[in-house]
């Protein structure tokens, strides 16, 4: 009987394949395992807020204050691509109307951000909701309609 390589490296790996997890899990083997490092103290949540307040309040209540500052600037219109080249046509204190880019401002009010229907203004930490003009027939009001 001739014995090849092949039949040798197959037997040695078959030998190896069987020998090699003995050895990983004879005791003593690889010395003491290391020393489990200590569990840090669980992190407090401090005081839990009366949830009173949860159920005073209503399920549906407005998250933006309905109505905006006298001194804000009022919005007659936006025009362009939100979050692209979108403008803010606003009408300032003293009755002229300007367009105001996301970063502008005006009266002290600076332009945050504008959405479909409102832009947001801020003036130090005090933000702001201006909604469009809107008529009760669904439309857009006309400037002239609404004394702006």
């Amino acid at each position: 009987m001739k014995l090849r390589p092949e039949g040798i490296l197959l037997a040695a790996a078959c030998v190896l394949a069987v020998a090699m997890p003995i050895a990983l899990l004879l005791p003593g083997g690889a010395g003491k395992a290391p020393r489990a490092a200590p569990v840090p103290a669980p992190i407090g949540a401090g005081t839990m807020p009366a949830l009173a307040r949860v159920y005073e309040r209503p399920l549906f209540g407005t998250a933006e204050p309905a109505e905006a500052p006298a001194d804000a600037p009022r919005l007659v219109g936006i025009v362009g691509r939100l979050n692209v080249d979108a403008v803010a046509l606003v009408k300032a204190s003293d009755g002229t109307t300007r367009t105001l880019a996301t970063g502008e401002s005006v009266d002290g009010w600076s332009l945050a951000s504008l959405a479909i229907d409102a832009a947001f203004f801020t003036r130090g930490s005090e933000r702001v909701r201006v909604p469009l003009p809107i008529e009760p027939g669904g439309g857009e009001a006309a400037p002239s309609e609404t004394g702006l």
